[in-house]
């Protein structure tokens, strides 16, 4: 049973960084490389697919986001019997560390950073997420990447490194995401103390796996009763 509610502080706040705090393109450069390839009338389809095979890419062993974004374009291809690219992938990675914030998180963030300790855990590598934290406005205690804990969320092991750096468990954490299969239900089955859902709108609503749901990051001071 979570204890959250509106008097839980927690020791730290966790967050998602990509799709969460960082607005998340992936689609948006996947449209643009295939569109001369797929028909315009498929690319909502491509885009849910390339999306699928990304979230399957990091299910297993450990690899360089590299290799992942690689094997999501690659197979997304595969599906629609168009040609590869390489260098499209590779496009794609080079542009995630120039990606910046939504428009909330800045000010949502600069309002609880110095009251509570804010800590990233993020699907990336080491060389990416600075450049993308740099943006966000806010000061971070930790940023903690796959490419440290030598695993992708959702795997447990991404969140088991982030506790061991802390000290801390997961019931004296907040954790924060727009993504429910990569984020919130590794969150519950970990037991964290509170789990806060930001409805993006790229996933829907699940009440089993959030205890609040808001809309975007400048509604968090309130959660946290700041």
């Amino acid at each position: 049973m979570s204890n959250a509610g509106p008097t839980f502080t927690p020791k730290y706040i966790s967050f998602d960084c990509y799709g969460t705090l960082t607005r998340f393109r992936m689609s948006e450069m996947a449209r643009d490389f295939f569109a001369d390839r797929i028909p315009a009338k498929v690319m909502d389809a491509m885009c849910r697919d390339f999306s699928a095979y990304r979230f399957d890419e990091v299910l297993g062993d450990w690899k360089p986001y590299r290799e992942v974004i690689r094997g999501a374009v690659r197979r997304t291809a595969k599906k629609y019997g168009v040609e590869y690219r390489e260098e499209d992938a590779d496009s794609i990675y080079a542009t995630v560390p120039t990606w910046g914030p939504h428009p909330d998180v800045p000010g949502g963030l600069s309002k609880i950073c110095d009251k509570i300790p804010l800590v990233i855990l993020s699907n990336a590598m080491n060389d990416q997420i600075h450049h993308n934290v740099a943006l966000l406005g806010a000061t971070f205690h930790r940023v903690y990447t796959a490419e440290s804990a030598q695993a992708y969320k959702p795997r447990m092991q991404a969140f088991e490194y982030m506790f061991d750096q802390l000290g801390c468990g997961p019931e004296d954490m907040m954790h924060v995401s727009s993504s429910f299969r990569y984020d919130q239900n590794t969150a519950t089955d970990l037991g964290f103390g509170c789990r806060v859902f930001v409805g993006r709108g790229h996933e829907p609503s699940n009440a089993n796996y959030r205890d609040i749901e808001i809309p975007h990051i400048g509604c968090l001071p309130a959660v946290v009763g700041l």
